[in-house]
């Protein structure tokens, strides 16, 4: 044998022992769609409505806050931006080239509005203990105006300069003059009203919380309600170059808590709560309770899958359409592209999307390291600025493509050690373009230190064995690269794996009462026995039922067969395998087991208990994972019921005594049963309705019962007929005649 033949023939043997201890039938793992792709990590990768994984626009940071959360954002006429955040109730301006500082200092926790004043400076709104400030272009504040309300939520500043507030938690709208001088302009009604904006006729719009509506108010006060939508809250407002008005809408509770670092899962609104040491921002008031005591509620409306949120379009005629409903996402805020497409800022994890065509389909285009986008504005390059929560940044995004991008994969658990196969993929890939695919596994459910490192791109994508190590977890990576002309497109990757087999077990074991039988649920003909195969003993045929694997089968009408045992079990494989079982069956106080059936597919068998002895008997189900697996990877378990009597012989009724007792008869007699308990006994006169008569010892728990019967008038005269029944069903009868006497010698 050349060394060739050697290499190979070993080669071999490796493989079948590392197999032997694997389920024959590979796991594939692919990725494929969008909801599948969205599972994972992006980074300058946009991820549309088909699936398709593509470079998208690149993410750069301007300028990194130390407040944990940034909350709105405006443009200045000279390039800078002014955000507000919480839990300091600071303002930052950032200028042009991303250096950034606190402009003004709230003694506020939180500044939720900003808006720019005329001849410079601006208007910055707060909570709790809602004030307006008034900030010069220097940086110097005064209170501009002080409403009862505690909350600010949003600021909107006409084209002569009034100033309109809306506030929670009484909903009111207040219109303040240039001079700081205001009043309530509308109450709404609502618990809050959370954005403010104008529509092309210059017609103030507001969209509330609790209820989320979207209303149209003239400029005499006279409201219009737009929408009323079935979700709890409008966020947001946006109104396009065309007319049309955008509502990012959202469900949850009024008076959400704020999200923080260890709370992904902001409800809709931040509101700050007070406490004497503000390290961060954990609950919030509860609104809904006043707004229940303040304002009349409107009778609750059914919600079908409503998700987390929704977009809905306002057309300029004031017909409105639901453009997305976001399942897990929830949206914070809304921007216009100058092809028309709207940008959606959502959170918790820091998405991005993009919705156009007509339809509107979204598309991921930008996922920051961030838990919220919390608000979206174009600055004068025709970029897109964009402030972020958890932690608090400014950041860009550029309306260039991204020379390269990198995907990472959710982790894949394949719930034990396993051995990995091929990875592949599809796309396209344009000269000078590359898709490079590596992977990692580990042992933990987050990769950490203790994983492997990403292994080298792999060069083939019709399949490339994975040499990560062996392990339970494993995660793959995909980094895109462009050229100037051409991008690739990743639509699909798929890695195979062999799960280590694990045993089946049998859950239980469930022996059915003496002669009880079930008719096969849909039976074609003469009703079949379930779970029996061969005569039934009054010869009626029967076959075995077609049951699922590792579960009994559906079970149809219950019947009575003598002789007849049902034996039912469950049996579970974490690997899914396909099941076979083995019955057997042995004798208390044997040692030695007999088989009943092998190579069951079905968790159901029916015994005729009629070919075998009376006596108290055990069954063991041993089950096999076999039928999935090569013969020296297979594993089987076993499992006993508990004991359990087969009696087929009836009990004896022998007759003790007939006499004459007064003026009735006495008859007297014994049952005996060999095996077991003598349960009922009857008795008839002439063959007419059967009577109960009962152990002279009042209970029926014996082998052997002795009974008396008498009879009072005519009685005494007609034949009695005794019948017994034996705790497994078995029955005699016999007449109640006294034993002949013996002749005289």
């Amino acid at each position: 044998m050349n060394d060739s033949v050697k290499r190979l023939v070993l080669g071999t043997m490796i493989v079948c022992t590392a197999v032997g201890l694997q389920a024959a039938l590979p796991t594939f793992w692919q990725v494929s769609s969008e909801a599948e792709f969205l599972q994972g990590e992006v980074e300058n990768l946009a991820i549309d409505s088909y699936g398709r994984l593509t470079l998208g626009p690149a993410v750069s940071t301007v300028y990194e806050s130390s407040a944990p959360f940034l909350w709105t954002l405006v443009s200045a006429p000279d390039g800078s931006s002014y955000v507000g955040s919480g839990n300091e109730g600071q303002v930052y301006r950032v200028d042009a080239s991303g250096r950034g500082s606190v402009f003004f200092d709230t003694e506020e926790l939180e500044v939720h509005a900003i808006a720019l004043a005329p001849g410079g400076g601006i208007y910055a709104a707060t909570s709790p203990d809602g004030k307006i400030y008034r900030v010069n272009a220097a940086g110097s504040g005064t209170v501009f105006f002080d409403p009862p309300d505690r909350y600010v939520w949003s600021l909107a500043v006409d084209s002569t300069g009034n100033v309109y507030a809306g506030t929670g938690d009484k909903g009111t709208i207040y219109k303040i003059g240039a001079d700081g001088q205001g009043a309530a302009f509308y109450q709404t009604k609502a618990t809050h009203v959370m954005s403010l904006a104008f529509d092309r006729e210059g017609r103030l719009l507001a969209g509330t919380e609790s209820p989320g509506r979207v209303f149209q108010i003239d400029a005499s006060g006279k409201p219009f309600v737009l929408l009323d939508s079935p979700y709890n809250e409008i966020r947001t407002l946006r109104v396009d170059t065309k007319g049309n008005i955008y509502a990012a809408a959202v469900n949850g509770r009024g008076g959400a808590s704020a999200p923080t670092p260890m709370a992904p899962e902001p409800a809709p609104q931040p509101i700050a709560s007070v406490s004497t040491e503000v390290t961060s921002i954990t609950i919030v008031a509860d609104t809904s309770a006043v707004a229940a005591a303040t304002t009349p509620q409107a009778p609750p409306r059914a919600t079908q899958s409503q998700g987390s949120g929704a977009v809905y379009r306002i057309l300029p005629d004031g017909a409105s359409d639901l453009v997305w409903q976001l399942r897990d996402d929830t949206p914070f805020d809304l921007a216009f592209e100058t092809d028309g497409s709207v940008l959606v800022a959502t959170g918790n994890n820091g998405k991005i999307y993009r919705l156009s065509g007509d339809p509107m389909q979204p598309t991921l285009v930008a996922r920051a390291l961030v838990q919220q986008v919390t608000t979206l504005l174009a600055d004068r390059t025709g970029q897109m600025l964009f402030a972020t929560s958890n932690p608090g940044k400014l950041l860009r995004l550029s309306a260039a493509r991204a020379t390269t991008g990198t995907y990472t994969s959710d982790v894949r658990d394949a719930q034990a050690v396993a051995t990995w196969g091929a990875v592949k993929w599809q796309g396209t890939v344009p000269t000078g373009t590359r898709v490079d695919i590596s992977t990692r596994s580990g042992n933990t459910r987050t990769p950490d230190e203790t994983w492997s490192n990403w292994s080298s791109a792999y060069s083939d994508a019709a399949g490339s064995p994975i040499v990560s190590p062996r392990a339970r977890y494993l995660q793959w990576r995909a980094v895109l690269t462009a050229t100037r002309d051409q991008a690739p497109i990743l639509t699909s990757v798929t890695a195979a794996y062999l799960p280590r087999n694990s045993r089946p077990r049998v859950a239980s074991i469930t022996i059915h009462p003496p002669g009880t039988v079930f008719q096969r649920p849909f039976p074609t003909g003469d009703p079949e026995i379930a779970g029996f195969e061969g005569d039934t003993p009054d010869r009626r045929a029967a076959s075995q039922n077609q049951g699922t694997p590792g579960s009994a089968p559906a079970l149809g009408r219950r019947a009575y067969q003598r002789g007849l045992l049902t034996i039912v079990w469950r049996a579970e494989d974490e690997n899914r395998d396909d099941l076979s079982y083995d019955v057997l069956y042995r004798r208390e106080g044997e040692t030695a087991w007999k088989p009943l059936k092998r190579s069951l597919t079905d968790a159901i068998l029916v015994w005729d208990t009629t070919s075998v002895p009376n006596g108290r008997y055990v069954v063991q189900i041993a089950v096999s994972d076999m039928p999935s697996n090569a013969p020296g990877s297979a594993l089987t378990a076993s499992s006993e019921s508990t004991t359990f009597d087969i009696d087929n012989v009836p009990p004896v009724i022998t007759v003790t005594g007939v006499r004459r007792q007064d003026a009735g008869t006495l008859v007297t007699f014994d049952v005996r049963d060999a095996d077991s308990a003598v349960q009922k006994t009857e008795y008839s006169l002439d063959g007419d309705r059967w009577h109960a008569i009962y152990p002279m010892d009042g209970i029926a728990d014996s082998r052997r019962e002795a009974f008396e019967l008498r009879l009072e008038g005519d009685a005494a005269a007609r034949a009695v007929i005794i019948r017994a029944t034996d705790a497994l069903n078995n029955v005699t009868s016999a007449r109640g005649e006294a034993p002949p006497v013996a002749a005289p010698r």
